[in-house]
């Protein structure tokens, strides 16, 4: 069962997710929140699985409200929901550390689908969104980072590219659980928590190229 708070100012956008989630048996919404500083406080004493966050509300935003989940319940995963397809939001609630970021307008399934992948530690952006992204951290500077080793280097690369840590153990012929030692050694090297914070921090940092993809 897959744990989740729903965070967002609208109260029928709430109540409408609310009810596209139920139709999932392991699903379980175990809370809403209006705003950010609520959404926190909630995560304090629920402690999901996922929050499901909404970028433009009231009192605490959740780019706000996202960085600091992250820094106190680094467990919990945030997925950005929003109407929002604006650059600015997109990357300032990736780089405060959300596992994904999708719109609202898209099909419930996506949504459901989003939420078994950050589940697992995987990475989801809405499709229309990739090639802007990779843009914008094409053009980020160069930083000095702990080197990757050759094989941390094979793993983040084909996370990249949005293999399921399944599919990147069947292609580097070793197990999951390697795959997820590896992954867990290049988040601590990078200073990140999540494979989309991993990702474009690498492509900042000039670790893996755009033209790589």
């Amino acid at each position: 069962m897959i744990s989740i708070l729903l965070v967002d100012d609208h109260a029928l956008v709430r109540e409408g997710t609310h009810a596209l989630l139920q139709q999932d048996p392991n699903l379980q919404v175990v809370g809403e929140a209006r705003d950010g500083q609520q959404a926190i406080d909630l995560c304090d004493t629920l402690n999901p699985d996922i929050a499901i966050m909404d970028v433009n509300m009231p009192n605490m935003g959740g780019i706000e409200a996202t960085r600091q989940i992250k820094r106190l319940y680094p467990r919990i995963a945030v997925l950005g929901l929003s109407a929002h397809d604006d650059e600015a939001f997109v990357m300032a609630l990736l780089e405060a550390g959300a596992a994904g970021y999708l719109l609202k307008d898209a099909p419930g399934q996506d949504l459901i689908d989003a939420i078994y992948a950050a589940k697992r530690g995987e990475s989801v952006i809405a499709p229309q969104l990739t090639q802007m992204i990779l843009k914008r951290v094409r053009q980020g500077s160069e930083q000095k980072t702990e080197a990757l080793t050759d094989r941390e280097r094979e793993v983040l690369l084909l996370a990249a590219r949005g293999f399921s840590n399944k599919e990147i153990a069947k292609k580097l012929e070793i197990s999951p659980k390697t795959v997820e030692v590896h992954l867990s050694a290049l988040f601590e090297k990078l200073e990140v928590a999540s494979r989309t914070e991993a990702v474009i921090r690498s492509m900042k940092r000039g670790i893996i190229q755009l033209s790589e993809l």
